[in-house]
């Protein structure tokens, strides 16, 4: 059990440990069941005695025995069927929560007995996403009153810096990472990487995505624009280390700590390329995966990165190689590969970058648009804002470069360089017309209209 729970918490206290009052679990609006937290999962099964003693049961099957040896057992066998009608058995948790690790301590006492050994793909412990990335342009609002001529020649990067810096938390939490990842220790520690990777992790949950994603995510045209990018996180704090470990000890380091493997199980989950899809992505949803990915950040040693200031190619991986693996090279490879070689992911930061999100019919239809939205003109950032952390000053994205239409194919030039309105971008498409009037043909229809009265008349002068 130790292996599951952190000692810091004990079975007791895990169990009994209890949510602030959320309301209880509901049905959404297509009458599906909305997930419950775990936290609150774990007080309702305390509150149920039947539940509570199989879950006692469970975790005592569980601590030190492999999955076969638990099932053989009668009494962990009805403990588990009890379980997996609770609450406890489908509660998610939600990145960023509170009681977040809590929740995540409680998700794997229970799902790590489930599977049959070691798996390489693991599910998500967290709540579906369900926003996508025209969200983010609406609420970031970068499109409006931009002048295309002089966004192709912007430095998007820097631009995404400076949007930060005028907000307050932005502001406080980047500057703190940045400080934080940059003093030095002593004479052989450069950094201190436990802090860096606490105070990274601050700013990906703390800020909203439409500053962190332009920091993370801006397209760039030069390389000095591009490794501005790659400087993001600090690397050389929290990225690189003086050798690189083999990728399938990585995983397994990471495994052993439930938030690390909780972050590392999400981005599989969303960014896991899929050939059932337009953009590679599951559900075709770019948001969710690049969420996965801001999540995997400072997830202690897995923290992924640019591995170049390349501005033709976009290649992520984290600190490791897959030297030494012997016979279990090409699992190795595997597990490299969903992060250099992943198309769901490079599809969607290049997806961010240009402004674009995919155009999904909407399930119900929508009524006539009578009238087209005004788009708003908001002043663009000024040139001159002060950025006290030029060191480190990712590029930001004026998301207005290589815009894909409505509807098409993922745009693999990078020469185009359009600029569309934030209405243009976050409404849907309007539906297709589906009548035609020739001009021509309705002025003889309406001459026609005209005639007709008169050959009764006419008709009753010849009758005279």
């Amino acid at each position: 059990l130790s292996a599951l729970i952190s000692p810091s918490l004990g079975p007791d206290e895990i169990l009994h440990s209890l949510a602030g009052p959320p309301s209880p679990p509901g049905q959404d609006p297509h009458g599906w069941r909305v997930p419950v937290d775990c936290v609150r999962a774990n007080e309702l099964c305390a509150a149920e005695p039947s539940c509570s003693s199989r879950y006692r049961t469970l975790r005592q099957c569980l601590a030190g025995r492999d999955r076969n040896t638990m099932l053989a057992n009668k009494e962990c066998q009805a403990a588990l069927e009890v379980l997996q009608e609770s609450p406890l058995y489908d509660c998610r948790c939600k990145r960023g929560m509170k009681k977040e690790l809590q929740c995540l301590q409680i998700y794997w006492s229970i799902h790590l007995g489930l599977t049959e050994g070691e798996e390489f793909y693991e599910a998500s412990p967290y709540e579906p996403v369900t926003s996508r990335l025209s969200d983010i342009f609406r609420l970031a609002s970068i499109f409006s009153g931009m002048d295309p001529a002089a966004n192709s020649k912007s430095n998007h990067c820097l631009d995404a810096a400076k949007a930060c810096n005028l907000n307050d938390n932005c502001k406080r939490l980047r500057s703190g990472y940045i400080s934080t990842c940059s003093k030095e220790i002593s004479a052989t520690e450069h950094c201190s990487r436990r802090k860096c990777h606490k105070a990274l992790r601050q700013f990906f949950d703390r800020v909203p995505n439409e500053y962190t994603y332009r920091l993370l995510f801006c397209s760039c045209k030069d390389q000095a624009c591009a490794e501005r990018r790659r400087q993001t996180i600090v690397p050389s704090c929290s990225y690189e280390d003086k050798e690189k470990p083999n990728c399938l000890d990585l995983r397994n380091t990471c495994r052993t700590d439930h938030l690390c493997r909780s972050r590392l199980a999400d981005f599989h989950t969303n960014c896991q390329a899929s050939f059932q899809s337009l953009t590679s992505c599951p559900g075709d949803n770019y948001q969710a995966c690049l969420g996965s990915y801001a999540g995997l950040i400072a997830g202690f040693d897995m923290t992924p990165n640019y591995v170049d200031a390349s501005t033709t190619s976009i290649t992520i991986s984290p600190w490791c190689t897959c030297k030494g693996s012997g016979n279990m090279e090409e699992e190795c490879e595997k597990f490299l590969q969903d992060f250099t070689e992943n198309p769901c992911l490079r599809n969607a930061i290049q997806a961010f970058g240009n402004g674009t999100d995919v155009n999904l019919s909407p399930k119900n239809p929508s009524p006539p648009i009578t009238q087209p939205p005004k788009t708003e003109k908001n002043p663009a950032l000024p040139d001159d804002i002060n950025d006290s952390n030029t060191m480190y000053d990712t590029s930001v994205i004026t998301t207005c470069t290589s815009v894909q239409e409505q509807g098409q194919k993922l745009n693999k030039s990078k020469e185009q360089s359009l600029c569309y309105s934030e209405t243009q971008l976050t409404t849907d498409i309007m539906p297709d017309q589906k009548t035609f009037v020739d001009q021509k043909a309705g002025g003889s229809r309406h001459w026609a209209g005209r005639i007709l009265p008169v050959v009764p008349l006419l008709l009753l002068k010849l009758a005279l």
